[in-house]
């Protein structure tokens, strides 16, 4: 039952990832449950390539069904000798193709194909210093002394039998191997991160030398085949899709309209979880520019009666997005043959949700994991297959406004989740919208917006003692969060200026009279998730 199991979800992954039509050239990219494994498949789409990632556990069957020029077998947390480790199937040796292992995918290689792997003295963690000998194919254009970035304990102390070794390490004494007979090549180090200066010219040699891919694709490319894809899906039927401004379902409502016009309906659902304005913001922008069918829905007292008492992170996302589905129904009802729903749905909220990739559920989405067992609607989901950077690409090529385009991730169930250990009350989601509101237009006007990646508050269920105007107060804590980041797989807490943070931390205790102290979040991702809950 288990291994029909894996199949099934293997199975699952290739539908919610399958290769466009359009693209001729593909890799797949195994995950072994490294937490760069998402990171690999999106350097691989920068070099021009499109990338399916899929569970480590994927069959060959299921890799071949894909036809891919080539085939990454990830980094992973395991080592290769524990019982319970995952395994390479030796069979995907077999399929005809160009095979590159990273970290663990590399010593799983070397395991499989006779090489030396052992424990080491010392653990190899972070910047390092990588000395080749001998370039090869795979690090062909690059320089004999380089910084990588590596993280394992394990090593290749030989490689297999007909491999030649092209590097080493300080830790590593085969920090790098090929065989160009074999078509097979194994790299200890992680390319894929930006603490590898050489590592996207390694996956270029890769992809568009060994594997012998063209290097043409493009997020903008699939407009024409998701229109088409779009129009055969629907059909003669109606579709309605949840607005929220964000930039996932802007981007996603306007294909959709582009490709059945006035069949779809948009429902603008005002939840009372938005931020500041943003309302008023979304109903101009698509019902007065763009002409797109919308209907608002006054909906703040049935979904703060939903929220009522429930404090834990995942209840409120489910309650959240059970009622999105809900208010989406009634309004469907009201429409003639609507069998339809059109979501912003990412890749990574599928990766993160636990859809398909055997990974491990890190929080769902509410348009993945929160939705209803009994939902009526067939799923529209045009973005599925990309990345966010790759969306604010379409949503460019579709003439979203450029504040449109560059505005920051906000996740669905709104400010529901930025109030952490309490419930989302009326009082405190107004506490947290006007905190927000401050920050946004500081860090605005200080020039500094698109060069964040998110940037928001959190309001903690404590308080804090203080002072003002001689007397002793007992106010709310704000923290603030913004961090930069390339594709929110990872991230880094965003350094920003002593003066701003004193000119926001002044009007939000001046301006706010429920607030009595402002704080910091330094927490990069991993270890920490962008969002608090």
């Amino acid at each position: 039952m288990a291994a029909r199991s894996k199949e099934a979800s293997a199975g699952a992954a290739i539908m919610s990832a399958t290769r466009p039509p359009s693209v001729t050239d593909s890799v797949v990219v195994l995950d072994y449950g490294g937490q760069y494994s998402q990171l690999i498949a999106r350097r691989v789409r920068e070099c021009g390539v499109f990338s399916t990632l899929l569970p480590h556990h994927a069959g060959p069957e299921n890799v071949a069904a894909l036809d891919p020029r080539g085939l990454i077998l990830s980094g992973g947390p395991a080592s290769v000798y524990a019982d319970g480790a995952p395994r390479l199937d030796p069979r995907l040796l077999e399929l005809g193709i160009p095979v590159l292992g990273i970290c663990y995918g590399m010593q799983l290689l070397a395991r499989e194909l006779g090489g030396r792997v052992d424990g080491a003295e010392v653990g190899e963690f972070g910047r390092s210093q990588l000395t080749v000998s001998s370039s090869g194919r795979l690090l062909a254009g690059t320089p004999s002394e380089q910084a990588c970035w590596m993280s394992h304990r394990d090593t290749v102390f030989e490689p297999p039998p007909g491999f030649a070794a092209l590097a080493a390490s300080t830790s590593s004494p085969v920090a790098a191997f090929e065989s160009l007979e074999r078509g097979i090549y194994g790299i200890q180090f992680h390319p894929e991160v930006v603490h590898t200066p050489y590592g996207q010219q390694v996956l270029r040699n890769f992809l568009l030398d060994v594997c012998g891919c063209a290097g043409d694709w493009s997020a903008r490319s699939v407009i024409d085949e998701q229109i088409d894809r779009i129009r055969t899906q629907v059909g003669d039927g109606r579709a309605i899709c949840g607005l929220s401004g964000g930039v996932d379902s802007s981007v996603a409502a306007l294909l959709v309209h582009r490709a059945i016009g006035e069949k779809l309906t948009c429902v603008f659902v005002d939840h009372g979880l938005m931020r500041k304005n943003e309302g008023e913001q979304v109903i101009s922008a698509f019902r007065d520019h763009f002409h797109v069918p919308l209907v608002p829905v006054d909906a703040e007292a049935r979904f703060l009666a939903r929220l009522r008492g429930v404090t834990d992170p995942e209840e409120k996302r489910k309650r959240i997005g059970a009622e999105f589905i809900r208010v989406f129904e009634e309004e469907a009802a009201k429409l003639d043959d609507v069998r339809f729903l059109v979501q912003g749905t990412l890749y990574s909220d599928v990766i993160e949700s636990g859809g398909g990739t055997g990974t491990a559920t890190i929080k769902s989405h509410h348009n993945v994991g929160g939705l209803p067992e009994d939902l009526e609607f067939e799923l529209v989901e045009p973005l599925r297959t990309l990345f966010k950077d790759e969306v604010r690409a379409v949503g460019a090529e579709l003439g979203l406004p450029e504040r449109l385009v560059w505005r920051q991730p906000f996740p669905g169930p709104g400010l529901a989740i930025r109030i952490v250990g309490g419930e989302a009350t009326r009082e405190r989601l107004d506490i947290v919208r006007e905190a927000d509101a401050i920050l946004q237009d500081e860090i605005r006007k200080a020039g500094l917006y698109r060069d964040l990646w998110q940037s928001f508050c959190v309001l903690p269920d404590i308080r804090t003692v203080g002072v003002q105007g001689d007397q002793r107060t007992y106010g709310n804590v704000i923290v603030i969060r913004a961090v930069t980041s390339d594709d929110a797989m990872t991230a880094d807490w965003a350094r920003l200026p002593y003066d701003l943070l004193e000119r926001i931390a002044g009007r939000m205790i001046n301006e706010i009279r429920p607030v009595g102290r402002v704080v910091l979040d330094i927490t990069s991702k991993p270890p920490g998730t962008i969002e608090w809950e």
